[in-house]
């Protein structure tokens, strides 16, 4: 799966083309993104610690997957083909919330991105991608607030900052 190009949005997440993934990390341009969040019955939550090869987080723990849609593509549609490929995962994805952030990470890169984030259901382990996932586990999330609390620079940036508010959106749900 080539996922060598992202769509650059607008603030309002309107196409406005799409470039080199990497050039639109290197400039800073807001992009088009999503993140998955997968919990098993027991309400815990699968982390997926990143590739060490990858060109930027590689080694840290970070939500079940996350990827770009390519242009034209549908955002849901390309959230659960990515799941598959990363994970050999498929269930159910229900949209959630977007958001944007910007953050300066490692290698002089910049994430910038228009995040979809969705929320799925699934009780077996998952079958790992060694491209793209070096490692799983299934935490509670209390106990990933904790270490996020302690180790910070052991997860990726924008999983700490979808978390709390995958977390309200949950006890919005009421689920």
């Amino acid at each position: 799966m080539n996922r060598n190009n992202v769509v650059l949005v607008d603030k309002n997440d309107h196409a406005l083309g799409q470039m080199d993934k990497l050039s639109a990390h290197q400039q800073g341009l807001l992009h088009r993104a999503f993140s998955i969040f997968i919990f098993n019955g027991s309400g815990e939550l699968l982390l997926q610690q990143r590739a060490f090869d990858k060109y930027h987080g590689g080694g840290l723990w970070t939500n079940t997957c996350c990827s770009h849609p390519q242009l034209g593509e549908n955002v849901l549609d390309s959230a659960q083909e990515r799941l598959f490929f990363e994970m050999g995962i498929s269930c159910q994805l229900t949209f959630s919330f977007s958001f944007i952030y910007h953050a300066e990470v490692e290698n002089n890169l910049i994430e910038h991105e228009y995040d979809h984030v969705f929320t799925g259901y699934f009780s077996a382990d998952p079958i790992l991608n060694p491209a793209e996932a070096a490692d799983f586990r299934w935490c509670p999330v209390e106990e990933v607030l904790t270490d996020i609390s302690v180790h910070p620079a052991h997860y990726t940036y924008w999983f700490k900052a979808a978390l709390p508010q995958v977390i309200n959106w949950i006890k919005q749900q009421g689920i």
